[in-house]
C-alpha cells in the first residue's frame, strides 16, 4: 500500500515495536509518549518525526494508533487528539480498556467526523516484536476497511467483531480463558511435582494430547524453572481481570473462575510479584508449602 501520514501515542512495550513496523512499511509515521526519551529512542531507532504533544502528533495522520495504560489514560489522551484530527482521519486504540470507555471514544470521535476503532490486541511484546498479533476490532465497517491494511502490518489476524466496544468485550473473553488455562497449568505443575514426578517429561507427553495449550507450548518450562521476569506482567493481568469482572456486573454474566484467579493474582502482588509474568501463579502456590 502507498505510504501513509501516521501517528502512534504510546512506546511502551506494545507501541515501540508497533509503530515500528509500520516505519518499516515505509509509512510516515509521528510519535508521542508522555515519557519523551522512549520517543527519542524510537525516532533514533525507526526515523520519523517526533511530537511533543499527543494533539501535535495526531494534526496532519490519516490513521491514528494509540496503545496506553487505562480508561483514563485513554480518556485523556484520545481526547486530546480528536481536537486537532480532521474529518474523514481514522482513530485506533490499542488499549486494552473497558467497552464503556471505548463507546464513550466513539461517540466523542463521530461527533467531530472522525472513524473510530476499538482494537485490542492478544500475543504479548513477542507477538508485537514478530508482527503477529492478534486484533480484535469493534467499530463500523466503513471505518475498519480503511484501517485493517495500516494494522496487518504487526498483525496475524484483524477481525471486525462488531460495533463499538465489541473488541473490547472480545478482549476479556481472551483474558477471562487466559486465567484458567494459567492457573490450571500452575496447579498441574505443582501436583506433578509433589508426586515426585519429572514435570518437564509430563508437560511433554500432555502437551502431544487434549491438554495442550498456548500457556503450555509456551510457558510450562519457565515455570517449572520458577522464572518469571518477562512476558505480560500480573499488575496489567489484574487490571484486565477488574474490567471483565466489572463488566460481568452490569451484563449479569458469572466468572466464579476468573474471580477466583483474580484473588490469587493478589496473593502474588503481596509477594512483590506485580512485575512477574502472569505464569507467576506457581510461585503462589510454591509459596503455601
Amino acid at each position: 500500500m502507498a505510504g501513509k501520514k501516521l501517528a502512534f501515542l504510546g512506546l511502551g512495550v506494545m507501541g515501540h515495536p508497533m509503530a515500528g513496523h509500520l516505519a518499516r512499511a515505509g509509512h510516515e509515521v509521528t510519535v508521542y509518549n508522555r515519557t519523551a526519551a522512549k520517543a527519542e529512542q524510537w525516532v533514533a531507532e525507526h526515523g520519523g518525526r517526533l511530537a511533543r504533544t499527543p494533539e501535535d502528533a495526531a494534526g496532519a495522520a490519516e490513521v491514528v494508533m494509540m496503545c496506553v495504560g487505562n480508561d483514563d489514560d485513554v480518556r485523556s489522551v484520545a481526547g486530546r487528539a480528536l481536537t486537532t484530527m480532521k474529518a474523514g482521519t481514522v482513530l485506533v486504540d490499542h488499549t486494552t480498556a473497558s467497552a464503556e470507555v471505548a463507546r464513550e471514544t466513539h461517540a466523542a470521535a463521530k461527533a467531530r467526523g472522525v472513524g473510530f476503532l476499538d482494537a485490542p490486541v492478544s500475543g504479548g511484546q513477542a507477538g508485537a516484536v514478530n508482527g503477529k498479533l492478534t486484533i480484535m476490532v469493534g467499530g463500523e465497517a466503513d471505518v475498519y476497511a480503511r484501517a485493517e491494511p495500516v494494522l496487518a502490518h504487526y498483525a496475524r489476524a484483524v477481525t471486525l467483531m462488531g460495533g463499538p466496544g465489541s473488541g473490547q468485550l472480545t478482549k476479556m473473553v481472551n483474558q477471562i480463558c487466559i486465567a484458567g488455562l494459567v492457573q490450571a497449568l500452575a496447579e498441574g505443575i505443582d501436583f506433578a511435582q509433589r508426586s515426585g514426578l519429572d514435570a518437564e517429561r509430563v508437560i511433554d507427553v500432555i502437551s502431544k494430547g487434549a491438554a495442550q495449550s498456548w500457556q503450555m507450548e509456551n510457558r510450562a518450562k519457565t515455570m517449572i524453572a520458577d522464572k518469571y521476569d518477562f512476558g505480560f506482567a500480573v499488575d496489567w493481568m489484574r487490571k484486565d481481570l477488574g474490567i471483565c469482572l466489572a463488566e460481568a456486573r452490569r451484563n449479569g454474566g458469572t466468572l466464579p473462575v476468573t474471580s477466583l484467579v483474580d484473588q490469587f493474582y493478589g496473593k502474588v502482588q503481596q509477594m512483590g510479584g506485580g512485575r512477574w509474568d502472569t505464569s507467576s501463579l506457581l510461585r503462589a502456590l510454591r509459596a503455601r508449602g
